[in-house]
């Protein structure tokens, strides 16, 4: 069985809405208000694409609309929430080419922090480490109508390159080593760098979510819809779900993206596949939410989003995941195209995998010519056993 998630019908090349997210710089509108249209004008209502592509979770911050006196502070607030590092220079210029052929390659992490709020979330000691439970190469093609994700599976075993973290520390070279430890070694530049020596492909954004920040950007979205066609049960991650139809709160949401153990063969290819298939249904959902029937409702849902992620420097601010997210709003859930890295289990140790290098490579030339990737490229690798457990 292959490792992709297949795309919804009527699909035939990749496409995603990104995380927001999002999966997930472009043309698009400015911040503006009721206070700005013009008299005896109407202003034409966006489709319900826009609206649900605008709040997305990693780019709800760009579709802030406030008026009158009070949006400078309100702004400025947005601004503040933001955090963001400067990995350009962390990695310096021993990086892969950009390809100038109009398309963006984002690196999307879920970071597992025990510190904070995300101790309980996430249960275990409050160490101070942190590492990538979940990497997505998010590839947005020319023209930003469609992209595809590749899920990096965080047992991979690699080779991972000397690398710098944001403070100068340099860490030496390490062979046979889980991709997740790339991340907990040097943090985000340390990521990047391993993702950019993996595949040859260089990153233009990088977006980074916590446990906190995903929950409650679920609740305040007022959950997400999913059909499981199969118990889950996972003590681990606290999800006890019969099969059936459920409308998942934060904590049963994140919970789904975390458990490996209730579902499928136990291993993180499953734990993917239901990652993947509940973006999918989060894309879905949010066309139903009617934010923007209240402003209050809409600003909530934008500070939380802001609070909610680490980004790259370029993406730094307001203004900037506007940009980004204008040119994600025409790209919905049947125009993504999911997979997982190909990799197959490995034969001294099944918890592991290694990668698929000729199938892998596949993979990256599609991504680096801005072509869909091909269906061969996944037929034959190892899954998880946990396709179709979860649908929108």
């Amino acid at each position: 069985m292959s490792a992709e998630s297949t795309p919804e019908p009527g699909t035939s090349e990749p496409g995603i809405s990104a995380p927001d997210a999002s999966e997930p710089g472009m043309p698009g509108s400015t911040a503006s208000g009721p206070s700005r249209r013009g008299k005896g004008r109407r202003r034409k209502p966006p489709s319900p694409r826009s609206k649900a592509l605008r709040i997305t979770a990693w780019t709800a911050a760009g579709v802030v609309v406030l008026g009158g006196a009070g949006a400078g502070y309100l702004f400025v607030k947005l601004n503040g929430n933001i955090k963001s590092i400067d990995i350009n220079q962390a990695l310096g210029t021993q990086r892969p080419v950009k390809v100038d052929n109009g398309s963006e390659n984002i690196l999307v992490l879920g970071s597992d922090t025990r510190s904070g709020s995300n101790k309980k979330l996430g249960g275990g000691a409050d160490d101070g480490s942190a590492r990538s439970d979940t990497a997505m190469i998010v590839h947005v093609y020319e023209g930003h109508k469609k992209a595809s994700v590749v899920s990096i599976p965080r047992d991979t075993l690699i080779d991972r390159p000397g690398c710098t973290d944001t403070k100068g520390n340099a860490y030496p070279a390490a062979s046979g080593v889980m991709f997740n430890s790339a991340y907990s070694t040097g943090g985000a530049a340390c990521a990047v760098k391993t993702v950019e020596a993996l595949t040859g492909i260089r990153m233009d954004h990088y977006l980074e979510v916590d446990f906190r920040g995903f929950q409650k950007l679920i609740d305040d979205l007022g959950g997400v819809t999913v059909t499981t066609t199969k118990n889950i049960e996972d003590a681990q991650s606290h999800l006890h779900l019969k099969a059936g139809t459920h409308n998942l709160d934060g904590e049963q949401a994140l919970g789904l993206v975390r458990t490996r153990h209730g579902v499928g063969d136990g291993s993180d290819l499953g734990r993917i596949q239901l990652q993947q298939a509940f973006i999918k249904a989060l894309i879905d959902q949010v066309k139903h939410v009617g934010v923007f029937t209240s402003p209050k409702k809409l600003f909530d849902l934008a500070d939380t989003a802001t609070k909610a992620v680490t980004t790259d420097s370029d993406l730094g601010s307001v203004n900037s995941l506007m940009d980004f997210a204008n040119g994600l709003k025409g790209i919905g859930s049947s125009h993504m195209k999911m997979v997982t890295m190909p990799v197959q289990y490995d034969p001294a140790n099944p918890n592991r995998v290694v990668l698929a290098k000729a199938k892998a490579q596949l993979v990256w030339d599609a991504l680096k010519n801005d072509r869909p990737i091909p269906a061969g490229a996944t037929k034959g690798t190892a899954t998880g056993g946990a396709k179709g457990v979860v649908t929108p």
